[in-house]
């Protein structure tokens, strides 16, 4: 006890803390440690990328509703709005702890859903990474082959184009060849 009532406690700086180290192979083998609570993330959508799609739909869309007035007096879907379309996908993060062959207790992360009986703790699975473009985060699994059940596993994610819709993606591709053709035409005369 030191002079103001307060227990000193000398802490034993021997204790073996494992850390939590992100895999730089391309292939990690090991044993499932633990499924971390998931969470949300979004994928990021490139706004060049999105104003080349809604102006190519809008074209499209135009020529589509002036056909629509003079055939018949029907209306169209409901459209999303920009804000809406630039928001992005979120999709599930799941951090997966592996202890791997080399006795290391290494961080990846599970994009995406699996089915909830795919993997289990103690589980000994094969994964195979991609580094991820943030080099603070782990890398993210590509496939896992769980070689306990003998399953191979791929997880899925959201991505750009299934945000935007088969819909708006071929009304987009409607108003490209209307483009290419008007251009075709104008060459041509």
């Amino acid at each position: 006890m030191n002079g103001k009532g307060l227990w000193v406690v000398n802490m034993d700086t021997e204790l073996h803390i494992r850390r939590v180290v992100h895999p730089t192979d391309r292939i990690v083998t090991g044993r499932l440690v633990r499924l971390m609570e998931g969470y949300a993330r979004e994928v990021r959508v490139g706004q060049p990328v999105l104003v080349a799609v809604l102006t190519a739909a809008g074209l499209a869309g135009l020529l589509l509703r002036v056909a629509r007035a003079l055939l018949s007096s029907g209306g169209g879907g409901a459209r999303r709005s920009f804000k809406d379309l630039k928001k992005g996908p979120e999709f599930l993060v799941t951090p997966v702890r592996v202890r791997d062959s080399r006795d290391r207790l290494v961080e990846v992360e599970l994009h995406g859903h699996l089915p909830q009986s795919a993997l289990h703790p103690g589980d000994h699975v094969q994964l195979t990474l991609r580094p991820q473009r943030d080099a603070d985060l782990p890398p993210r699994i590509e496939r896992i082959v769980n070689l306990t059940t003998g399953q191979l596993l791929t997880p899925r994610t959201a991505t750009l184009w299934s945000h935007l819709g088969p819909p708006l993606l071929l009304q987009a591709t409607l108003g490209v060849l209307l483009v290419l053709g008007i251009a075709a035409c104008s060459v041509l005369t």
